[in-house]
């Protein structure tokens, strides 16, 4: 195989994509979607949107968008015979995309389906492989590489010139240009959790109409620094009623965004939810096993007992719905807020 030919770069919804002028397995030709992508790294909010817009193209590409259907299996669970039925070809060569997760810790055989699949991907399927970087399987990325898979770049901004980059991408994204001390002002205020740093950039947008400078950021995010999304999360799970309610009512005042309120209190629910689930046991230990800070494991022990199964199971579906209210869901979302908040509390205890 030769070398794969040059790819040049657009973005659309926040997603680079390769346009190459090779053959399918490599880039779009005719219009249509690349058949295999590597999505490399462990950024989450990148993996997501590179996800999305994979999806999205090979949707926009079908005679019946709504029709593709999207598989996805964890690679490093899955069997080389369940990968192999899986990326076998159909009857008739229907669009659909599969998502192979976790494909940093596959086994030997799975590799190699994997690989072979990725060499000569079926009729109409569009191969979307997620991998860390390393694990068990780390040869597999360069392999999927050489093969000519399309790469979608997603590792974490360690760097502080990554996420300035990062917060001017997302208003560039957006059609708005922002001086150099907006995108200062932006992460002073934030901080570096990409999630809340879109969340906050996307806010800033909407509620100022585009005419964003450094004192509309600091008006905006004047109440950050006495009381953060976070804390209000951490009194609601912990059943503090009095704290909860007035630290929230102080951080609608000060202007906290409504979506970073609502990311917080679903972070909070999801980690008891995780923790709660892993049985009790040495935090640093967990902590390994599920990827978290051990200080987050311990916190999450303590809040736990005042949870069960099903009162933290109801509590995920507050903050799933709390989630489309504060993005246009609902007509209020400070209503929604103080709605939820309430609902968490009633059920705090109720088990």
């Amino acid at each position: 195989m030769g070398t794969p030919p040059p790819l040049r770069w657009r973005v659309e919804d926040g997603v680079r994509e390769g346009v190459s002028v090779g053959d399918r397995r490599i880039g779009r030709v005719s219009g249509r979607p690349a058949a295999v992508h590597l999505v490399l790294g462990e950024e989450e909010l990148l993996m997501e949107r590179a996800i999305a817009g994979i999806t999205a193209a090979v949707r926009a590409d079908a005679p019946d968008p709504d029709a593709v259907p999207v598989d996805r299996m964890r690679a490093g669970d899955a069997s080389s015979a369940e990968l192999a039925e899986l990326l076998s070809p159909s009857l008739f060569a229907e669009d659909r995309v599969i998502i192979l997760e976790s494909a940093a810790e596959a086994g030997k055989e799975a590799v190699s389906v994997i690989t072979q699949a990725a060499a000569d991907p079926p009729d109409g399927v569009v191969l979307v492989v997620l991998h860390s970087g390393g694990g068990r399987a780390k040869a597999l990325a360069p392999a999927l590489q050489k093969a000519g898979a399309q790469v979608h770049e997603c590792a974490k901004l360690t760097k502080a010139s990554e996420r300035v980059e990062f917060v001017r991408g997302e208003f560039r994204t957006a059609g708005v240009r922002v001086p150099a001390d907006v995108v200062q002002v932006v992460l002073e205020s934030v901080g570096s959790d990409l999630r809340e740093l879109a969340a906050a950039c996307s806010q800033l947008i909407a509620d100022t109409g585009g005419k964003i400078d450094v004192a509309a950021v600091r008006q905006y995010y004047s109440g950050r620094a006495e009381v953060s999304g976070f804390d209000v999360a951490e009194l609601a799970v912990g059943g503090d009623r009095p704290g909860a309610m007035e630290a929230l009512r102080w951080a609608l005042d000060t202007g906290v965004p409504h979506v970073l309120l609502a990311d917080a209190l679903a972070d909070s629910v999801h980690t008891i939810a995780r923790v709660g689930s892993a049985g009790r046991g040495d935090p640093f230990k967990l902590a390994q096993q599920l990827g978290m800070p051990p200080w987050k494991v311990k916190k999450a022990q303590a809040q736990a007992r005042g949870w069960t199964g099903v009162t933290i199971g109801s509590a995920m579906q507050v903050v799933a719905t709390l989630n489309a209210d504060v993005k246009g869901g609902a007509a209020d979302s400070g209503y929604a807020l103080e709605h939820a908040l309430m609902r968490i509390l009633d059920l705090h205890g109720a088990g």
